[in-house]
């Protein structure tokens, strides 16, 4: 099963140099235990585009989706047999980037 573990921060910036070669091992890993289907990190929520396409026209906006505290910066997309598997390597992958992560099962 496919899971989407996404990375949570409330500190703008990239990860540190050392943090990015905690994140590198822990895609090593990720790719030696075929665990491994994709991941990348983002951009802040400033350099974001908002589009509501839902009534007569388009609607563009800059900036966020949602005002929060709280953004995700990045994400991996992870096979695990199960929660629990993948569970344990969230936690890692958290330690590695010094960050809070969400997984989430992808339908």
């Amino acid at each position: 099963m496919q899971y989407l573990v996404s990375v949570i921060t409330d500190q703008p910036g990239l990860a540190t140099p050392e943090e990015q070669a905690a994140i590198t091992a822990f895609n090593t890993r990720l790719k030696a235990d075929g665990n491994w289907v994709f991941a990348a990190g983002l951009a802040g929520p400033d350099l974001s585009t908002v589009i509501d396409n839902r009534g007569a026209d388009a609607v563009v906006t800059d900036g966020p989706f949602l005002e929060s505290k709280e953004f995700l910066i990045g994400f991996w997309v992870m096979e695990a047999p199960d929660l629990d598997a993948v569970l344990e390597l969230a936690a890692a992958g958290s330690k590695a980037c010094n960050r809070k992560l969400e997984v989430r099962p992808i339908l």
